[in-house]
């Protein structure tokens, strides 16, 4: 699969697999025409709302089991799940994930290849004290603990409603590779700082194509962080253009030969790309910037939302292949 095809309008003549609706309110996953449709307050007075949509050419079985909502072609699965405002969220968290991978174990879709986490008040605490995203990480660590495949490529960004929506994506047609970047200390080797337990995610992964080209690769959230340090403090210009760094470093032929992947992207090939700004006044410099790297087809959208480090002020993801 090239891709699971990410596009802000509907596709006519295809089957979807699943809709989220960046928007400017929050809904809860449910089945709308025959497919999950998560609705996700992501959108503010300054940033323009949109959908993704999963598509497929096959046939689509949609379902809900407890509070996950899903579909799936054979090939691929999509699946959604909101954990609604709580004063701790590890446990509930946990929960979640483990029975989202329950029913990916029970269909047979068994390799995870994408999955976001969007966190109400990311960096606010919890009603311990706890920074709500260091909670979310350790119910999430503690479910992948338990999960016998690989971490995969994810988002883990703050959104504008209390609660957290999580979506996720998995497949059974061919044996996805998690990349790591060499600029960076793989997430989940994070030392103790940065919370009792470390972020479960690859900085991104490959899909292959059944048609032997490079294939796809899903880009995780990227930051300006070098190592495990944030770099550039107060500096968004210089933050951007860190990121956009490791992102052509995570992506190029080079690392993707390390993984054993033959092939690589650059900058210009970075497609579904969405950029994630703290601060609304540096919304301009990031489009700008923004604006010179990628493509003029590229599909981008901006949202003015917190990012998972306080000193972190814009991480950006996208879709090469």
């Amino acid at each position: 699969m090239k891709s699971a095809c990410h596009g802000r309008a509907d596709v006519v003549g295809r089957g979807v697999l699943g809709r989220v609706a960046y928007a400017r309110g929050g809904q809860p996953p449910t089945l709308h025409e025959g497919a999950p449709r998560l609705t996700v307050h992501m959108a503010g007075d300054n940033t323009e709302p949109f959908t993704e949509i999963w598509v497929t050419d096959r046939p689509v079985r949609a379902g809900v089991e407890g509070s996950l909502v899903y579909a799936e072609d054979g090939d691929h699965i999509f699946c959604a799940v909101r954990i609604d405002e709580r004063g701790v969220y590890q446990d509930a968290v946990q929960s979640a994930y483990e029975q989202a991978f329950a029913l990916l174990s029970r269909l047979g879709y068994t390799e995870l290849f994408r999955m976001w986490n969007l966190v109400g008040a990311i960096t606010g605490d919890n009603a311990e004290g706890m920074e709500n995203y260091r909670d979310f990480c350790v119910g999430r660590a503690r479910a992948f603990d338990k999960w016998p495949g690989r971490i995969p490529a994810a988002t883990g960004i703050g959104s504008l409603s209390p609660g957290i929506d999580l979506y996720f994506l998995a497949t059974r047609a061919g044996v996805p590779r998690h990349l790591e970047n060499p600029n960076q200390t793989p997430a989940y080797k994070y030392p103790k700082q940065y919370g009792p337990k470390s972020p479960s995610f690859a900085r991104a992964t490959h899909l292959p194509a059944a048609d032997g080209t490079t294939g796809t690769v899903y880009v995780s959230g990227t930051a300006s962080i070098v190592g495990d340090d944030t770099v550039h403090h107060d500096d968004i210009a210089a933050q951007v253009d860190a990121t956009l760094a490791n992102i052509e470093a995570l992506i190029s032929p080079g690392n993707l030969r390390e993984h054993g992947v033959e092939g690589g992207y650059g900058l210009g090939d970075l497609d579904s790309i969405k950029v994630y700004v703290r601060d609304e006044h540096d919304l301009p410099l990031v489009r700008a910037r923004c604006a010179e790297v990628f493509p003029d087809h590229a599909d981008i959208a901006y949202l003015n939302v917190d990012v998972c480090r306080p000193d972190l002020l814009v991480e950006i993801e996208g879709i090469a292949g």
